[in-house]
């Protein structure tokens, strides 16, 4: 009989309600317990969510929970790295929410302590699991664009003061940057769709004068052009002090054709009209809300990565790891005001 992976969720804010209700869909996996620093009670949480769950408050006791295999951390950015790293050393895998830390040495420090580890990792990166990534993907490797030679991936996302997360992201030490606290979804689903060597980055920074976004510690806009070291060009702006409604921008030009957000057009494929757009029939991504994200997809990849003893797909640590350092690496291109190699980020 095929284990059944026993998951604790480290914080209970809006996006670990999303993973508890997710995994109630994943085949082979059950979430068990829940870390809090406020006080939880077992019965509330078993009603709220239909399902019994333990509550802990200190998180070294439930790292010593041996029934516990996976550790789901949903706790604000900066408290991943060492939430990680004792989970790592605990010997348990990993779920991680983006970003995975907001300095490079402490992304570095995750890293090594997963390899040491040996245990395996999953990065929300949840929308490479999208139905229109991987449409797109599927797209890219039938060869209906040839050589995608440039892409842009943009992120449209207004977040003010009546979002969730407003209230910790404004601040530098916990948001970090427009680009590393959100537009970092648009900067990895380009990496996805344009594997390859990023050789170089360079990015600029801008604020809205919008009320709205005043009490941000930083800059509110980013735009950030890659360069690839076989000549690929990308762009990726991150706008989080826009007023209108999301929009997750997709553009990808080739050899052989074009994808546009949820439409394309290919000269490989013969028939198809040259003067209009066809549509690739899948929803796009749409929404900031993460009950809608594609967690579940994502999710269940990582069950079944586990379950084989594989690395998942798509969104295991190393791939997001190398997301990070090109934002890493874009923030210190605007910080600093000069393109910036991505080999000045030094992994050991």
């Amino acid at each position: 009989m095929a284990k059944n992976y026993k998951v604790g969720i480290v914080g209970l804010g809006w996006v670990a309600g999303a993973h508890i209700e997710t995994f109630k869909h994943v085949a082979g996996a059950e979430v068990v317990a829940v870390c809090s620093r406020r006080k939880l009670h077992e019965r509330d949480l078993e009603k709220r969510f239909g399902i019994p769950i333990r509550a802990y408050s200190d998180y070294s006791k439930m790292l010593k929970d041996k029934s516990i295999d996976v550790i789901d951390i949903c706790t604000p950015h900066p408290l991943h790295p060492e939430q990680a790293i004792a989970a790592a050393r605990a010997g348990k895998h990993l779920v991680i929410e983006k970003p995975i830390a907001i300095d490079w040495d402490s992304a570095v420090a995750m890293r090594s302590a997963i390899h040491k580890a040996g245990v395996k990792a999953c990065v929300c990166f949840e929308v490479r699991f999208s139905r229109q990534a991987m449409a797109v993907r599927a797209a890219i490797d039938k060869g209906l664009l040839g050589t995608v030679h440039y892409g842009e991936i943009d992120y449209y996302h207004g977040i003010g003061p009546w979002y969730g997360q407003y209230e910790w992201n404004i601040k530098s030490a916990f948001g970090g940057s427009s680009l590393l606290t959100a537009g970092c979804h648009a900067l990895d689903l380009l990496l996805h769709y344009m594997p390859g060597e990023v050789a170089e980055v360079t990015s600029y920074q801008s604020k809205s004068e919008s009320a709205y976004f005043q009490r941000y510690e930083y800059n509110t806009s980013s735009v950030t052009i890659l360069r690839y070291a076989d000549g690929r060009i990308g762009k990726v702006a991150s706008v989080i002090d826009c007023l209108q409604p999301y929009y997750f921008h997709q553009h990808l030009v080739g050899s052989l054709g074009s994808v546009l957000d949820d439409k394309f057009t290919s000269y490989a494929w013969n028939g198809m009209a040259k003067d209009r757009w066809s549509h690739l029939g899948v929803p796009v991504v749409d929404s900031g809300d993460v009950s809608d994200h594609p967690y579940q997809p994502q999710f269940q990849a990582f069950i079944d990565s586990l379950r084989l003893g594989q690395t998942m797909p798509h969104t295991d640590f190393d791939s997001a790891f190398e997301s990070h350092r090109a934002v890493f690496a874009a923030d210190r291109s605007a910080a600093e005001g000069r393109p910036v190699k991505l080999t000045e980020l030094a992994t050991a």
